[in-house]
């Protein structure tokens, strides 16, 4: 049972979300501030922690950075009200794993604490890279299923792992990009289905998208990934066989009203996890690139200056 560290400090709230996730069967620990939630994450040792932003003592971009610095193995996900969309923006940036809306809190928490558990758990296979490999290609093709999406995932950042581009938070950020961008593809892309009717009946959307899983021309069309591996770098290409779009009429996903849906939300938390992001022409291709972590160069110590 996945431990979740839940801060917030409006008792209500904080007593809504504990229900709504041990309803879904996770064990629930709650903190009152981003104070008192730090302390509990060296205590409790949770599996993920959820913050509000607006909090005393600690708010949650702060605790974003606290927590990346000690404790990287632990992803943090923030809920963000009305008008913190830019403090959201900031946190994924310092390190958050993901956000969610407070108002979808009910539609997507479940489902989005579930995702980076699932990116977390994937274990390196204990393998390393041979001193002497330069670089890499990799082709995958997909069909139109998203549980399909998930095992190529923990493949591609066991790979990211064993090369030691990245610790393991910055590995599950790099899945939860991924993760965005081959859905999007395949529901978008392929079966060409609106972002907006996911935001007003998403039952229904999901209905249409099993229909045209089995519905000509959509069921022949495949998404393809390929990889490119370097000592610096890895790049993810993928490309579905949908219609394609104008790239340059994209939404600008920081903007508050695009960061309340889930298509904003997805290209926002692409463009935070990756080092670079780019469409094709046609808007049918994203390319995303991973670059390597490099250490922190030391700190001088004043102290020790004549």
């Amino acid at each position: 049972m996945a431990r979740i560290l839940v801060v917030e400090d409006s008792s209500t709230q904080a007593l809504e979300i504990q229900f709504r996730l041990e309803e879904a069967g996770f064990e629930v620990e709650c903190a009152r501030d981003g104070g008192e939630g730090f302390e509990a994450v060296g205590r409790v040792r949770p599996d993920a922690v959820l913050t509000d932003l607006d909090m005393p003592v600690m708010n949650g971009l702060e605790l974003v950075a606290a927590i990346r610095e000690r404790y990287p193995e632990v992803p943090v996900i923030l809920m963000t009200a009305l008008g913190g969309e830019e403090i959201a923006a900031q946190a994924l940036l310092k390190g958050a794993a993901g956000y969610v809306p407070k108002r979808n809190l009910p539609r997507d928490i479940v489902d989005t604490l579930r995702g980076v558990l699932e990116l977390r758990g994937a274990k390196p296979a204990g393998l390393t890279t041979p001193s002497t490999w330069v670089k890499s290609e990799y082709y995958y093709v997909l069909e139109n299923n998203t549980d399909l999406v998930s095992p190529l995932i923990n493949h591609l950042l066991d790979k990211l792992s064993r090369g030691g581009f990245c610790d393991e938070t910055a590995l599950v950020r790099a899945g939860v990009a991924l993760s965005e961008a081959l859905t999007n593809a395949i529901h978008h892309g392929n079966l060409e289905l609106d972002s907006a009717l996911r935001e007003e009946d998403e039952a229904e959307f999901f209905r249409l998208a099993a229909e045209r899983r089995l519905t000509s021309p959509y069921r022949d069309r495949k998404v393809r990934l390929i990889e490119r591996e370097t000592i610096d770098e890895v790049s993810y290409a993928i490309r579905d066989d949908g219609k394609g779009f104008d790239p340059s009429k994209l939404p600008d996903p920081t903007d508050p009203e695009n960061m309340e849906r889930a298509s904003g939300r997805g290209l926002l938390l692409i463009r935070s996890f990756m080092d670079l992001v780019s469409h094709n022409e046609t808007g049918n291709e994203i390319t995303l690139v991973k670059r390597r972590e490099r250490p922190a160069p030391p700190r001088s110590n004043p102290s020790s200056r004549r």
